[in-house]
């Protein structure tokens, strides 16, 4: 029969994700090691404690003498726990830094290239018709299943820094492509390959983010990928307005994404390798030690070694994660364990490119035109808002549940759009068309923006994960290059 402490500790395992309950099995048998004999205590009162589970305060075992050398070794082995948990919590090291911010530019020139077609559709080789104009749009949105299905398979052959280099060289000939093109068809060609980049990115920079941040720092550098795509849609809206002219013009709003890759890639010494990846091919890798010490700041061998062991574990898992994914998607659907989870999963990444959102941020500015004055004001406007939700977005996540943000944001997106028929129908000021779309898009990023890639990991164990991501991936670009090539015929349409 198990003791009160025993089924709490069974308890708190059960309601965690494998990954969290070995880092924490993991962390308890540091703690029994080095206060073994007050452990023992401990269990031994945990036995005789009542049924409710409460133990008296007075029956613990008392400290160590003062001056005793028991004492001496009781406060060395405390101080060396305590170095160790310093070493878990972590710190934002300038090498740390600067691999993060390097990293996460890719994630700039992902949500760049999601805004930067917007502005210049009327001065980009005029006369070129809707359907080649919408073919050239969505043709970045056909690149990103390519690219996000062959990122997997780099990054564990090439490495974290090496399939992130590749990525940043993919992104600098698709737009220096781009940014020269002589006709509609090569900007066709370059779309495409930089839509290759963006879908890497998505799978490349949350992999490399979450191997060299400390437990800590995980969740906080996480969401610099969020926020720098949208900033980097925010900077293609402020960049159109002195370079969405004419030839030449457009083509150096184009030339931002090779010259940010270039600075990338001249920084590529401060990319260091995931240790993470380096120790799960060579345990005894003395550079991985080497990287180690400069993420983490550290000076003692021993904390090297016991970053070491975290490293080794996180491998471990995640290599029988990688065992553990047999056939994929049609064992994932057979599995009726998951199969609701996945249909979930799958519905919520169509929901969040049909319900539109991409037509915004492709074709706003035409959307603005003969509304307001000035198409790019609006635009721009649009795209401020979203920086400002997606870090609201971030305040409510935890607090308000994720069921809840997904229901108030449908909500609130379906009550803007109504809002925006009506006003383009005329029975209502088109001041409030401009409005309702900015609270369209405030509604998007509290719910459907960000919770259909969250809920995926949250949902599934680590037999699924990886598939249910990636299927999730392919569902989302899949619908984003529908809607992309569709509105344009839709808007034609209804006007």
């Amino acid at each position: 029969m198990l003791t009160p402490m025993q089924m709490g500790r069974k308890e708190l395992y059960d309601s965690l994700p494998f990954t969290a309950t070995f880092g924490l099995q993991k962390q308890e048998r540091k703690l029994s090691q080095a206060f073994a004999s007050y452990a023992a205590d401990l269990d031994m009162l945990a036995n005789s404690a009542n049924e409710d589970g409460f133990i008296q305060m007075e029956d613990v075992a008392p400290q160590p003498k003062p001056g005793s050398e028991e004492e001496a070794r009781w406060k060395k082995t405390q101080h060396k726990v305590m170095d160790e948990l310093e070493i878990e919590a972590g710190v934002l090291t300038p090498s740390l830094m600067m691999a993060v911010l390097i990293a996460v530019l890719v994630m700039f020139l992902s949500g760049y290239n999601t805004g930067v077609m917007n502005a210049p559709a009327a001065v980009v080789f005029p006369g070129h018709s809707i359907g080649i104009w919408s073919l050239a749009v969505s043709a970045f949105a056909v690149g990103g299943p390519i690219g996000s299905g062959v990122a997997g398979s780099l990054v564990e052959s090439l490495g974290r820094r090496n399939a992130l280099l590749l990525n940043m060289w993919t992104f600098f000939f698709g737009g220096m492509i781009l940014s020269l093109a002589p006709d509609m068809y090569t900007i066709i060609v370059a779309r495409f390959f930089i839509g290759v980049a963006s879908g890497s990115a998505t799978v490349l920079v949350p992999i490399y983010l979450g191997e060299l941040a400390p437990p800590t720092l995980r969740g906080t550098l996480g969401t610099m990928t969020q926020f720098a795509t949208v900033i980097g849609i925010l900077a293609s809206a402020l960049l159109a307005f002195p370079f969405g002219t004419p030839d030449p013009g457009w083509r150096y709003l184009f030339a931002v994404t090779p010259v940010v890759s270039l600075m990338q890639i001249a920084c590529g010494s401060f990319l260091l390798e995931s240790p993470r990846w380096i120790l799960s091919r060579d345990p005894q890798s003395l550079k991985a030690r080497s990287i180690i010490k400069k993420l983490r700041g550290l000076r003692f061998d021993y904390e090297v070694e016991t970053e070491v062991e975290l490293f080794l574990s996180a491998a471990a898992v995640q290599d029988n994660e990688a065992e553990n994914n047999g056939s994929a998607v049609v064992q994932m659907f057979q599995d009726l364990r998951v199969r609701h989870l996945a249909v979930a999963a799958v519905l919520l990444q169509m929901a969040q490119q049909l319900c539109g959102i991409n037509a915004v941020f492709y074709y706003s500015t035409a959307f603005f035109e003969g509304i307001i004055d000035n198409p790019l004001v609006g635009t721009t406007t649009i795209c401020a808002v979203n920086v400002v939700a997606t870090y609201v977005a971030l305040l409510l996540m935890d607090s308000c549940g994720r069921r809840v943000l997904i229901l108030w944001s449908s909500g609130g997106m379906l009550i803007s759009v109504i809002v925006i028929v009506l006003a383009l129908l005329g029975y209502m000021p088109n001041v409030v068309a401009l409005i309702a779309v900015n609270v369209y898009v405030s509604f998007f990023e509290i719910g459907l923006g960000p919770i259909p890639w969250l809920i995926v990991a949250e949902m599934f164990d680590a037999k699924y994960v990886a598939t249910a991501m990636s299927l999730s991936s392919q569902v989302n670009w899949t619908c984003n290059f529908i809607v992309g090539l569709v509105f344009p015929y839709l808007d034609e349409y209804l006007q």
